[in-house]
């Protein structure tokens, strides 16, 4: 199941391990697992594919990100399969993500004997370039009724839907708020209008979705494997300028 109508799709260059989470999540419908243990599972994935790259073994490194990106897509859609949503799966997946992108990006310092300072700016811009993209895409979902699990303003807690506890919500909520509060901010600060938007064609969505964390998970693995390991920290460094290029291009769009 998608996250938008139909009518509405685009081609979006992070998903591409959809089709094998779907696989993934229809042969665990019937089953006991929940979402919840497939979003474990890709955090066991991301923390191997850690160890490898401590170790330099790049091209497991590589299949172990894009194995964590496809398990990622996988809980949402066993969640939509099932009937399922939830907001603790929905916050325990962005918490998971945002410490493991830290780890990541550590670890490339570590092997690479890099800058520490420069470091924490690629981590920086990679949250930011993730924002923009989910700032657009969760826009385009509450205006053409699609998945609503995300909300454009994450400014209040959500009760808790059926089949989870508040007291999980909330935690999660709290720490989905410490970790994701200040890029949030930032990004509708200097591009607030985009709520109001009339216009976000398929053809920008897909360019934007560049900046989705299954994308930058394929270009860190691609670019660990070919020997590149040295430029994955000044490529999302440099890469970051997108983020003033595109919102231009949004307000341009929307004149």
């Amino acid at each position: 199941m998608s996250k938008l109508p139909k009518q509405n799709q685009f081609l979006d260059l992070s998903d591409y391990g959809r089709p094998f989470a779907r696989i993934i999540a229809n042969s665990l419908k019937n089953t006991a697992f929940t979402p919840i243990h497939v979003t474990i599972a890709f955090v066991i994935s991301g923390l191997i594919a850690i160890a490898c790259i401590l170790h330099h073994y790049y091209w497991a490194a590589a299949f172990f990100l894009v194995l964590k990106s496809i398990l990622d897509a996988a809980d949402g859609e066993l969640a939509r399969v099932k009937n399922t949503p939830s907001h603790t799966g929905r916050y325990l997946d962005s918490v998971s993500d945002i410490i493991l992108n830290l780890l990541i990006l550590v670890t490339i310092w570590y092997v690479t004997d890099g800058s520490l300072l420069l470091t924490v700016l690629a981590f920086l811009g990679i949250q930011l370039q993730g924002t923009l993209y989910n700032y657009y895409y969760v826009i385009l979902r509450n205006k053409y009724k699609g998945d609503t699990t995300s909300r454009i303003f994450e400014n209040k807690t959500p009760k808790a839907l059926k089949g989870e506890k508040q007291k999980n919500v909330n935690v999660l909520f709290r720490l989905y708020t410490l970790f994701y509060g200040i890029f949030d901010w930032i990004i509708y600060r200097i591009d607030r209008d985009a709520v109001r938007a009339k216009n976000l064609p398929n053809w920008f969505m897909t360019v934007v979705s560049t900046f989705g964390l299954g994308f930058q998970l394929l270009l860190i693995g691609l670019m660990l494997a070919i020997g590149l390991a040295d430029f994955v920290i000044p490529f999302f460094i440099g890469y970051s300028a997108f983020v003033l290029v595109f919102i231009a291009i949004r307000r341009m769009l929307n004149r």
